[in-house]
């Protein structure tokens, strides 16, 4: 008669049982602090398409068709929409961009195992946005309001930047070889950004301009660099 160990064949059963193998879920690499997580309708090639045209092609052409005829220089967005009879148009940019940078930022955060504890600026930087574009800046007329514009527009824009700098703080920490070159593109556009602000004297439609582009394609970017690191 055939006899078996014991020890051997628990051993063995060990071995084949779900929880022996860590690395059980396919969609987990070893090493990889990551954990692709399936969010519909994210993945959809529809939705990436959409995603695609509005970084590329909407945002962009929008925003430079919004400034039409005037000095990049010497006025901005908030002058421009509320001063020149362009408000509708100003508020659907606001929308347009604020809830772009909401989808892409929430795509990103998803993709984090575990999660950051900083995504409350993504809907907090939303906010600020949707509280600048419906508040009038009037200067002469509503000095107060004119104010709050400001500072709610300066905020939503910090907010974000904020958010991006400790999420590629989070990242180098991970992946540092695969995220270098978007920590580099990350510093150069707030340079760029801090230089315009200076050669202007004043938030300019030019910064404007060149923040929300680059940090458009960039954010579409760092999105599609993490999907591709992800295991399929």
């Amino acid at each position: 008669m055939h006899h078996v160990n014991p020890g051997r064949q628990s051993s063995h059963n060990a071995s084949h049982s779900p929880g022996h193998n860590k690395n059980h879920n396919p969609s987990i690499r070893p090493g990889n602090p990551y954990a692709f997580q399936k969010r519909m309708p994210y993945q959809q090639p529809f939705f990436r398409f959409l995603l695609d045209i509005t970084a590329y092609l909407l945002i962009p052409g929008f925003t430079i068709l919004f400034v039409r005829g005037s000095n990049w220089f010497t006025t901005n967005f908030s002058v421009l929409g509320n001063d020149m009879g362009r408000e509708n148009a100003f508020v659907f940019w606001g929308l347009l961009v604020g809830i772009y940078f909401f989808v892409i930022l929430q795509m990103i955060s998803s993709y984090l195992v575990p999660p950051l504890k900083t995504t409350f600026f993504i809907p907090l930087a939303l906010l600020l946005l949707v509280c600048a574009i419906t508040t009038p800046y009037l200067p002469e007329q509503l000095p107060l309001k004119a104010t709050l514009h400001v500072v709610f527009a300066f905020l939503s824009a910090v907010c974000l930047a904020v958010f991006l700098i400790l999420l590629l703080c989070d990242l180098s920490r991970k992946i540092p070889e695969a995220i270098r070159l978007y920590q580099a593109g990350l510093i150069m556009i707030l340079l760029i950004s801090v230089f315009l602000l200076l050669a202007a004297g004043i938030v300019s439609s030019a910064l404007e301009i060149f923040f929300t582009i680059s940090v458009t394609v960039f954010c579409r970017r760092l999105e599609k660099r993490l999907l591709s690191y992800l295991p399929p």
